[in-house]
């Protein structure tokens, strides 16, 4: 724990679990904006709305959350010598996949806002379960470190 100290390992990481909570929170909520959005009319006051919701959310939380759980994650799993552990790998791989899911997130932020969304209400239900799955695996590699 050299760089930063061994006294900044705590402070990173629960600056860490916050950025986690924040990214998660948006990574929930937003596919939920995407479901009632469908049932409005494109160009109405609340397709409009809406739009402003999911950017905004998209832009001032989940991109910034998920940018700090990143550099600190890595900073973290290198001062902890983690690399080397097969859970982390695991949990690398989900966390790459829910990466993935924000990214494909943030295209239909895109779709939604020039009001070329073609996927139905009921399809985002179904999206809206990704990220909890995902995080359900991420927390118990990260608590029981199985392997």
């Amino acid at each position: 724990m050299v760089l930063f100290g061994a006294a900044a390992y705590p402070w990173l990481k629960a600056v860490h679990v916050i950025a986690v909570i924040s990214w998660m929170a948006g990574m929930l909520y937003l596919p939920r904006l995407f479901i009632y959005h469908c049932d409005a009319r494109p160009g109405s006051e609340m397709s409009e709305t809406f739009k402003v919701m999911e950017r905004r959310l998209l832009r001032i939380i989940i991109n910034p959350a998920m940018i700090v759980t990143w550099v600190i994650g890595l900073w973290l799993a290198w001062q902890g010598g983690y690399f080397t552990a097969g859970w982390f790998h695991a949990k690398l791989a989900l966390v790459l996949g829910l990466s993935g899911v924000h990214g494909f997130f943030s295209a239909s932020v895109r779709r939604f806002g020039e009001d070329r969304n073609t996927i139905s209400a009921r399809h985002w239900r179904m999206w809206n379960e990704a990220p909890t799955v995902l995080m359900i695996g991420i927390v118990i590699l990260v608590i029981v470190k199985p392997f």
